[in-house]
């Protein structure tokens, strides 16, 4: 019986052994990267910018998989379920981890507990974008037209809990004014929404942004940045054209489900920085209004927390929320 049980113990030690992760084989087949986002986001383009680079360094492909939709919820929901083996990730925006939560209390996943940290990749720049038509030339004559019209102006955002969605808050309550929130599906159809005149302003990435304001069919009248943006230097902030002290940032991160071993966190972390180093890679983040950053896991996890925070008092002081 002695032998018996000392045999076992030995066969509990090999399980656990063969179930530790071996770095020196991983990434032993392609890694599945879900962007809960729609393809030519500011999240979409860092992620595929960044796993390429990475994809080069591992010697390993990286499948970028779009599920948008419900303001991210159904990608975000694949990413939590997903086997802990370091073979699916989540390219999250800031919307995602933070906002997403503090609007919607019915959510199959938490953003703290189902999900692992992995490192901040770019911070997203932004701008207030009217339709090429539209008689606003700053934030401030917008602001002016909402006080003579209140309520009968509309602004565009990706759903509810949104980026755009929260960026729109933050900017009526700074300014004391009040718009008529209209949801879409997606980040592409708000821009098309706005160019259409169908609402008259919203907050879109600079780089979601981008084609429509290059072909006349947007007009971009402010950056949310503290300074103006290096690729439209003519475009004045919106604290220097009409709310003094305005700004608004997002940020895009790579995450893993909760559970996943910390020698693969801590192995794509350093991949992950490694890339963002890359003067090609930078250059073509900065090129697309992204700019690199980086972060330990913890630095992730601790931003992630203050921002819920945050905006938890926001959406407290406004009441916005969708149950």
């Amino acid at each position: 019986m002695k032998f018996a049980y000392v045999y076992l113990c030995l066969a509990f030690i090999g399980v656990a052994q063969a179930a530790e992760p071996n770095l020196a084989s991983y990434p032993a087949h392609p890694i599945r990267v879900i962007i809960p986002l729609a393809p030519g986001s500011g999240a979409d383009n860092a992620v595929r910018i960044v796993t390429q680079k990475m994809s080069q360094n591992m010697g390993q492909g990286f499948i970028v998989e779009n599920l948008p939709g419900a303001a991210g919820l159904i990608g975000a929901d694949k990413v939590a379920k997903a086997s802990p083996d370091g073979y699916t990730l989540g390219g999250f925006n800031d919307s995602i981890l933070t906002m997403v939560p503090n609007v919607n209390r019915k959510l199959p996943w938490n953003p703290i507990k189902d999900f692992a940290p992995i490192s901040l990749a770019v911070m997203v720049e932004w701008g207030l974008v009217v339709p090429s038509k539209s008689p606003y030339a700053n934030a401030g004559e917008l602001i002016a037209a909402a006080r003579k019209n209140p309520g009968q102006l509309n602004y565009g955002s990706a759903g509810n809990g949104s980026p755009q969605h929260m960026a729109m808050e933050l900017f009526d309550s700074e300014a004391g004014i009040k718009m008529t929130h209209i949801p879409y599906k997606g980040i592409n159809q708000t821009g098309i929404g706005v160019a259409s005149g169908e609402v008259q302003a919203a907050f879109i990435t600079l780089a979601s942004s981008k084609t429509l304001v290059k072909s006349n069919r947007l007009k971009l009248i402010g950056v949310t940045s503290p300074k103006r943006a290096l690729q439209y230097p003519n475009v004045p902030t919106i604290a220097d054209s009409g709310l003094p002290g305005f700004e608004f940032s997002a940020w895009f991160a790579l995450v893993a489900p909760a559970g996943t071993p910390q020698p693969i966190i801590q192995k794509l972390n350093t991949e992950l920085i490694k890339a963002l180093k890359d003067p090609t890679v930078r250059q073509q983040l900065l090129a697309n209004g992204l700019n690199p950053v980086g972060s330990s896991p913890e630095e992730l996890s601790k931003k992630i927390q203050e921002q819920l925070a945050s905006y938890a008092a926001l959406v407290k002081k406004t009441g916005i929320g969708t149950d």
